[in-house]
């Protein structure tokens, strides 16, 4: 891990992708004061080793999982900020509606297992101290990182939430349909720039997406076929994966060339009309700002991993509970 004094932070750069160390000044005086990487120094010091030793039993029986904790962290933050709403199940003694109900997360959510075992994991070790929004931002820096992802210092000190937004989570997460305006709108709404967005889509190098979520593109897209933004080869390529009418549900990967390696192939895809979500293509398929930061980030990933470490420590920043609001819930699922 990175410096904890906010002022620089080291990138580790696992050897799945490079064997370097680069030091860089990331901005952490946008981060919300109240939040800091030495939060638990005290009361739960090894509780980032505890999470990264979790998810690396995860990962030897799910290539995927790292993208779908990162997923998770993403899709709390975008709804009523980074508090671990999307953790809570229904409860009709609470009177919680799930956000796992919500069109962006139903059937295609996936980690919630592997929460619940970084939560006991941690309550073994440090009872009652860390909160269950903390746990998604911890596990999705250490799924990047195990992944050959950089690696960054993140800001601690949220507090769970106790309440769910399911309302929220159909408005406000951005969609694979999204174009770039509203993808733009959705971030904006958020406090996040079209620096974030390029940077955070990148996290779209690993993973896998539905067939459902795309199939569109593939057929009828317009009046004489296919979505024209994607390669006509790769069309034929994913058309054997996603028949029309077929299995909405089949998978597809999100980056066709390392689908499970933390690089900067994603924004080469694009280049190449070969991003499987509409809302990847648009990036590049637009005019803009967002085809320069493609074609930069396409051309040296170590500008990628700085860019997304930032982006990342900016998302973990909206509107924290801290101090005495919220909880630390006893388990992810329910309120206390």
């Amino acid at each position: 891990m990175g410096s904890s004094r906010g002022v620089t932070t080291t990138l580790i750069f696992s050897p799945l992708a490079t064997t370097f160390l680069v030091t860089i000044g990331l901005l952490l005086c946008q981060s919300n004061a109240q939040l800091t990487s030495t939060f638990y120094a005290t009361t739960c010091p090894n509780v980032s080793g505890i999470v990264s030793t979790v998810i690396q039993q995860a990962l030897q029986s799910d290539a995927r999982i790292g993208a779908s904790l990162i997923r998770l962290h993403f899709h709390d933050c975008f709804v009523q900020g980074c508090d671990g709403s999307i953790l809570l199940t229904d409860n009709s003694t609470t009177n919680i509606q799930s956000e796992q109900n919500a069109a962006p997360n139903v059937n295609s959510a996936r980690g919630f297992g592997v929460v619940d075992n970084i939560k006991t994991a941690v309550e073994n070790a440090c009872p009652g101290v860390v909160s269950c929004a903390d746990i998604l931002a911890l596990a999705a820096e250490a799924s990047v990182s195990l992944s050959g992802g950089p690696s960054w210092s993140v800001p601690l000190g949220r507090r769970d939430s106790r309440s769910a937004n399911q309302g929220g989570a159909n408005a406000s997460i951005p969609a694979p349909f999204d174009n770039l305006s509203n993808l733009t709108s959705k971030f904006s709404a958020v406090g996040l720039n079209t620096n974030d967005l390029v940077a955070l889509s990148g996290a779209h190098t690993f993973g896998r997406a539905q067939c459902r979520t795309f199939v569109n593109r593939l057929y009828n897209f317009t009046a004489s076929g296919p979505d024209p933004t994607l390669s006509s080869s790769y069309v034929t390529t994913l058309q054997q994966t996603c028949p029309q009418n077929g299995n909405g549900a089949a998978l597809a990967n999100l980056d066709p060339t390392t689908p499970d390696a933390f690089d900067n192939n994603y924004f080469s895809n694009l280049q190449g009309n070969q991003g499987l979500l509409q809302s990847d293509q648009e990036l590049f398929s637009a005019n803009g700002a967002p085809v320069a930061l493609v074609n930069a980030f396409s051309a040296n990933q170590t500008a990628f991993f700085q860019s997304f470490a930032q982006s990342m420590i900016n998302m973990g920043n909206i509107s924290p509970l801290t101090g005495s609001s919220g909880e630390i819930r006893r388990d992810c699922k329910i309120i206390n």
